[in-house]
């Protein structure tokens, strides 16, 4: 039986590759089994860092699987523990993910990319949360992550008319990181995959578990998390073998060789 979701671990990278013809959209069987791949990459030490991406070069998601919808998958199912995508609500997967933008990334779609850490695009790639001309709203992130990295007055169009952005406009709005031809897009991923695996693991995770814990606050109150010993993973980085491990190194003029402890 054709499975939804393919996963192949490359050495410390594993790709996440949604394979759902014609349109990659996404119901309650594909946001579980998306959520268990993330699982994987979060609980593996194997692995640092995880690529979503999409088979075929048109769509990367559609968003929600409205033919399921119609058979009578209900608006509010339990996509599981993830939330939609398997990662819409996954907050402490811990590791980098980079979603590879192969296409169009409508409504649920675009919410899965900004789901990711890092988004690299194709150069015909498109975003767009057209929940509000189907008479819903973007409620798996959109609303949420949109505004946060937009001007409020551009997510506000965005997710008042459903309008597109090209793989251009969203990058000169920050919202992806890099813009390739199609088919430099997966070595794209790996090339900054690579980068990430360089850095210290402890490290990467604890940037990640300090962004969690203080995006939404002011640089006053991100101090008073900084400082309150309530992050584990920013205390074991502080205590690591590593921390002392890359200044020798650099004193000593080498590559640092991390041990994740």
């Amino acid at each position: 039986m054709h499975q939804p979701v393919q996963i192949t671990a490359e050495g410390q990278t594993l790709v996440v590759t949604l394979d759902r013809p014609k349109a990659n959209a996404i119901d309650v069987t594909t946001s579980k089994a998306l959520y268990a791949a993330f699982d994987r990459l979060r609980s593996d030490p194997r692995l640092r860092v995880g690529i979503l991406t999409a088979a075929g070069d048109r769509f990367f998601s559609a968003g929600w699987d409205l033919k399921a919808a119609a058979a009578g998958e209900g608006i509010e199912a339990d996509h599981g523990p993830g939330g939609f995508a398997g990662i819409t609500e996954f907050f402490d997967v811990g590791k980098p993910v980079i979603a590879a933008v192969n296409g169009l990334a409508f409504g649920g779609g675009f919410e899965l990319a900004l789901a990711a850490d890092l988004v690299v695009a194709a150069e015909h790639a498109e975003f767009a949360l057209t929940e509000v001309t189907l008479g819903l709203v973007a409620d798996a992130g959109g609303l949420l992550r949109l505004p946060a990295r937009l001007p409020r007055p551009i997510a506000v169009e965005c997710l008042l008319t459903g309008r597109r952005l090209t793989a251009a406009e969203a990058a000169r709005w920050g919202l992806v990181n890099r813009v390739v031809p199609a088919a430099e897009l997966m070595p794209a991923a790996r090339e900054l995959a690579g980068a990430i695996c360089e850095s210290a693991p402890l490290a990467v995770a604890a940037v990640l578990e300090i962004l969690r814990e203080t995006e939404a606050t002011s640089v006053r109150t991100g101090y008073s998390v900084l400082r309150s010993g309530a992050l584990p993973g920013y205390r074991a980085m502080l205590e690591s073998q590593d921390a002392r491990e890359g200044a020798r190194a650099f004193a000593d003029r080498r590559k640092p060789q991390w041990q994740g402890r």
